[in-house]
């Protein structure tokens, strides 16, 4: 039995749903998502919100009720919240600029690094701060993820592109190591 799967999407007011053919399109006050439905899978939305439910009982389609689930409950949000992720940036000269919608790094590189949003992205920048938003939860996250893989945080300094709130767990480094000396030595 699938608790995420079977828990009903409660439907916000200015949210409309429609399912046609294994698809469903979500229309809110952000925008427009939608789902194709997998094979085995039913959605049914009235008053009240919105009801999936799967056809077999084995693991595979299990799995794909709550997903499906969550996913739909992911956009619902998206369409009527919208979804952010925030990054920020440590290093001395580490900075960000935006050109247009692109994102402009200078991140210790030779060059600046441009990055081109997808569409429905777009980039605020506050302070050393960068913030990915739009109304797809996983777009959102991939770009985010996609920004701090250019520069991840490393483990000496921390310097680097982290998630807001991320620790990094830094390391002692050799010249900590030289301090204690050589065990046995005199």
């Amino acid at each position: 039995m699938s608790r995420i799967g079977n828990a009903l999407i409660v439907i916000p007011s200015g949210v409309s749903i429609e399912t046609h053919e294994g698809r469903v399109a979500i229309k809110g006050p952000k925008g427009e998502l939608s789902l194709v439905i997998p094979h085995g899978i039913a959605v049914s939305a009235n008053e009240s919100g919105i009801v999936v439910t799967r056809d077999h009982d084995d693991t595979e389609s299990r799995a794909l009720h709550g997903f499906v689930r969550a996913k739909l409950a992911s956009d619902v949000t998206g369409v009527t919240q919208g979804w952010s992720k925030n990054l920020e940036l440590s290093g001395v000269g580490y900075r960000a600029s935006l050109s247009g919608s692109h994102l402009v790094l200078t991140i210790g590189f030779s060059h600046p690094v441009n990055v081109a949003p997808p569409p429905g992205i777009t980039f605020v920048i506050s302070e050393g701060k960068i913030t990915v938003s739009g109304i797809d939860k996983q777009l959102v996250g991939q770009v985010a993820a996609s920004i701090r893989e250019l520069k991840k945080p490393e483990p000496y300094k921390g310097k680097g592109i982290k998630y807001a709130g991320e620790h990094i767990r830094k390391k002692a480094g050799k010249a900590a190591k030289a301090i204690g000396g050589a065990p046995g030595a005199k």
